[in-house]
């Protein structure tokens, strides 16, 4: 576990690096000072590290990969700083650090939100060395991951949730948007690196991010219970307080563990049915469930 954790961290660094160079680009002023705050206030860049192994997998462009997964954490971070808000949760920590509106202000924050989700298309549209039609179904996969059918659309459920009781079923769709569309589509806009890849690659990479994500959600609601504050850099215990309905609400911890340990296995038996060295897209499946971040 060492060694991915290691892998992970060396892959973070790679995007964290680009990000910089990208956005340092932009008008010098108080929104893109924000903007390059909320991207550098560390994580794990789970998502870029996503599509650089499905490219690496298949033989893809890997500096194309970097730029794709570069976009997708921009749109990650966008939906962080609006979450941030007062009018959404209203959270003034994020990893340990002020959130971009207590940093500068409520209305820089939601500019750096917006300005980072047309930024991520425009990093898109640039990428070089991936056919015309390839970068197409990336902008299509993107817009519509990061929109009202998918992470906006989970959003929107988790605040109706907030006033009602919803259903475990329920609670699935709103992870699987909510997380699990940009989870996904970091790993498509990886294969779409490749010039082999073809549907059947792209639905094997939907499953396994699906499954993942689901399980990355699933932990989160085990971390808010028996996790560390100092260590999570973010308050725990708030779905309690707030009377949330969450795995460990509906099943408890022991058994919502075990739900992770099936999804996780089953992700991992899906990337024997890929052509190329899947070791450490498994070994990163076992760190996303047994992370304690």
């Amino acid at each position: 576990m060492l060694e991915i954790n290691n892998y992970i961290k060396n892959q973070a660094d790679i995007v964290s690096n680009r990000l910089n160079e990208l956005l340092s680009s932009n008008l010098k002023c108080i929104v893109s000072d924000a903007m390059i705050y909320s991207v550098s206030n560390g994580g794990k860049r789970i998502r870029p590290f996503l599509t650089m192994e499905f490219a690496r997998v298949l033989g893809g462009d890997i500096s194309s990969a970097i730029d794709f997964g570069c976009a997708v954490e921009m749109i990650h971070t966008y939906s962080l700083i609006h979450d941030d808000l007062p009018c959404m949760d209203n959270d003034s920590i994020r990893r340990g650090k002020p959130s971009c509106h207590i940093a500068f202000g409520e209305d820089n924050a939601l500019l750096a939100g917006d300005a980072l989700l047309t930024e991520a298309f425009k990093v898109i549209a640039n990428v070089k060395n991936v056919k015309s039609g390839n970068i197409i179904r990336a902008v299509k996969e993107l817009s519509n991951s990061a929109g009202i059918n998918g992470m906006v659309g989970g959003q929107v459920l988790d605040l109706q949730f907030e006033k009602s009781k919803p259903t475990v079923d329920e609670v699935i769709e709103m992870y699987s948007l909510k997380t699990g569309e940009l989870l996904k589509v970091s790993s498509i806009l990886g294969c779409l690196t490749s010039d082999n890849c073809d549907e059947n690659i792209i639905k094997i990479a939907t499953e396994f991010s699906k499954k993942i994500g689901l399980a990355f959600q699933i932990v989160d609601d085990i971390l808010d219970v028996v996790g560390d504050e100092k260590t999570l850099g973010k308050p725990v215990g708030s779905d309690d307080k707030n009377d949330k309905n969450t795995f460990v609400k509906f099943y408890g911890l022991e058994k919502s563990k075990e739900i992770v340990e099936k999804l996780t296995s089953e992700a991992i038996d899906l990337l024997d049915k890929l052509n190329g060295n899947t070791e450490t897209l498994k070994q990163f499946a076992l760190y996303m469930a047994q992370r304690t971040f």
